[in-house]
């Protein structure tokens, strides 16, 4: 029931733009994310809301949509599609919630490797912008 909660809000935030504020409000303060191309988990808020956030900004675009989404308990399992530089993503958010529906664990994960390195290049541009 906490993932049906928590998507409820997530998919109110991606359609307001993913901005850092409303990201905030249903993620927790130990949350962690985990990036297609970062070795290691990013702990902390903060750094949580700056990798969704710059994904909302490269992934994001007029062409992402969520395909698929699968629900058991206080996880869910959204599909993506989604085109950058002509080039075809797939891929998948793993989202898990705590008792009242706020993120505690975040994974995506995208298909194919030329696609891994474009979301790559798109991302690592968007955090350095960011970080200015």
């Amino acid at each position: 029931m906490s993932a049906e909660i928590g998507l409820k809000r997530w998919h109110e935030v991606i359609d307001a733009g993913s901005k850092p504020a409303d990201l905030a409000a249903i993620i927790r303060e130990d949350a962690e994310f985990h990036s297609p191309v970062v070795h290691t988990p990013q702990k902390g808020r903060d750094l949580v809301i700056g990798y969704l956030a710059a994904a909302g900004k490269t992934l994001g675009n007029d062409s992402f949509t969520y395909v698929r989404e699968l629900v058991d308990g206080q996880n869910a399992m959204l599909e993506f599609t989604t085109e950058m530089g002509g080039i075809h993503i797939n891929g998948i958010d793993l989202i898990q919630f705590d008792d009242v529906g706020m993120i505690k664990d975040f994974k995506v994960m995208v298909r194919p490797l030329k696609a891994v390195n474009k979301v790559w290049e798109e991302m690592a541009a968007m955090l350095d912008k960011q970080a200015s």
